[in-house]
């Protein structure tokens, strides 16, 4: 049984990454514990860039981030998901990852990462600027690798990803974590 945490990274309670989100944890809860963070229903701020918490290995601001990146930290499985935004990832999951810098040089749990996105543009490059964004931050953490990504493009409209194929693809993903 693994510790899966899925963080959210849109606006759109029931937008398309939300419900990419719901189905994955659907199959994941199956076996194992899962949490969802939505990060649009916290605060957050920017990274400062001071470097403090390579020393105090923690965070200095005092928001939500420094509690989510604990969580993180503790995490076998990281699932983020993010609509594209301009051909990356969404700024609340850009600012998370930022301010998950504590666990640079820490002792983290987590060896898999997933990557779940959605996006209005149907050409499958169209994820290809977020997979760099989070492989980019994967990187530097030699024990985690970017495990898989999972795109649905031609998604525009609130609800447009209930009938594509990915809402099973996003079920049988959760219920491969095991």
């Amino acid at each position: 049984m693994k510790n899966i945490l899925v963080i959210t990274s849109s606006h759109r309670k029931n937008g398309n990454s939300n419900m990419l989100a719901e189905q994955f944890i659907k199959g994941a809860v199956e076996a194992n514990n899962v949490e969802r963070v939505d990060l649009s229903e916290k605060q957050i701020n920017f990274c400062r860039g001071c470097l403090a918490c390579q020393t105090l290995k923690k965070c200095v601001i005092n928001d939500d981030a420094a509690l989510i990146a604990e969580k993180m930290g503790r995490a076998d499985v990281l699932v983020f998901v993010t609509p594209i935004y301009y051909y990356s990832v969404s700024g609340l999951l850009k600012t998370m990852l930022d301010r998950a810098n504590p666990l640079y040089g820490s002792d983290y749990s987590f060896r898999s990462v997933y990557l779940i996105a959605t996006a209005a543009d149907e050409d499958s490059r169209a994820v290809d600027g977020a997979v760099k964004a989070v492989q980019g931050w994967v990187d530097c953490f030699e024990n985690a690798k970017l495990e898989c990504v999972l795109f649905a493009g031609g998604v525009e409209a609130q609800g447009d990803v209930k009938d594509n194929i990915a809402m099973c693809k996003a079920y049988e993903l959760g219920k491969q974590i095991i």
